[in-house]
């Protein structure tokens, strides 16, 4: 028995020898600070889960968690920057649809999604929602596609390249219709035009639309999901209302720099999707609009791989451009 206590002893200490046990162990030392970068302005969907998401990290972790919000290049600025950050664990990214998206368009982007940041974990989504001004003459999506196929529509977003642009391309693709794209700078002016009856739809992200639809002044058509949400729950899915192709979910998760050791890696997937599904999270995420559907770094790697690729093939098909 003494034998047996000597060579576990061994194997353990042998063991703690390896460097990404170390790393792991070590991680995050006493002193060390954090930094959360979203590269989107304060206040939207992916600022909101971060800094919810931080703060327990910060009080699991005992070291501080700061969200650093770095807008700007359509959300590369801040991916760049965690890019070429030491890989170290100290700087950890936000992203979303919108980078999947990215990596077709911009090819000659400074930084390699793929190569450059390495997946960590999918947090939660927030399907898309089909709005149009309160008093619009369009009552329900089966009108929205018929008026489509004979009339120039008007569709906003908050700029090119974005889940809104996205979502109205895809719709445009399954219903073959073609309307005018017309992208602002950010959710906010578009939803201000939208009310005010200068465009007429946006295929919105949940958060910038719900509350504009709950006051009465947004009509919803429809949810670009599979299962009707709560806090809408007289809205038909896409499904339901006869598109089926038409589902998108803008998501955030987090990605850490590409040459960060496995072993932090993982720390950080497991810590976060265990945030993620405790029920306290859960319905704080659900309260801002999001549908909670954790995953560790494996199988968001594979889920990002096919964002990329969906996205890709969508982008090509309508002729998206960045500018």
């Amino acid at each position: 028995m003494q034998r047996r206590d000597v060579v576990i002893g061994a194997a353990a200490a042998a063991l703690a020898g390896l460097p990404g046990v170390v790393q792991a162990q070590e991680f995050p030392k006493a002193g060390t600070t954090i930094k959360y970068i979203v590269p989107f302005p304060p206040g939207g969907l992916t600022d909101v889960m971060a800094r919810i998401v931080g703060q327990k990290l910060g009080e699991a972790w005992k070291v501080p968690v700061v969200v650093d919000n770095r807008a700007g290049g359509n959300a590369q600025i801040g991916a760049d920057l965690v890019a070429k950050s030491a890989p170290d664990g100290s700087n950890l990214l936000a992203i979303t649809l919108t980078h999947a998206a990215n990596v077709s368009l911009f090819p000659d982007a400074p930084y390699s999604l793929t190569r450059d940041l390495r997946p960590v974990a999918l947090l939660a989504g927030s399907p898309m929602l089909i709005v149009v001004p309160a008093n619009s003459a369009i009552t329900d999506f089966k009108e929205l596609v018929r008026q489509s196929r004979v009339k120039q529509l008007n569709a906003g977003s908050s700029g090119n390249g974005t889940p809104p642009h996205l979502t109205m391309a895809l719709f445009n693709d399954l219903n073959h219709s073609v309307m005018t794209h017309v992208p602002y700078k950010g959710g906010a002016p578009s939803m201000s035009d939208l009310i005010g009856g200068q465009i007429d739809v946006i295929f919105s992200n949940f958060p910038e639309s719900i509350a504009h639809v709950r006051s009465g002044k947004l009509r919803a058509l429809a949810l670009c999901s599979a299962t009707r949400h709560a806090m809408v729950n007289d809205v038909p899915t896409t499904i339901e209302a006869g598109m089926p192709g038409l589902q998108v979910e803008n998501w955030t998760a987090a990605m850490l720099q590409g040459n960060t050791p496995d072993a932090i890696v993982e720390r950080y997937s497991r810590e976060m999707v265990k945030i993620m599904t405790s029920a306290d999270m859960d319905e704080r995420a659900r309260q801002q609009g999001f549908s909670v559907t954790p995953k560790g770094a494996s199988d968001f790697g594979v889920f990002l791989k096919s964002e990329i690729e969906r996205w890709g093939r969508i982008i090509k098909t309508a002729r998206i451009t960045a500018t």
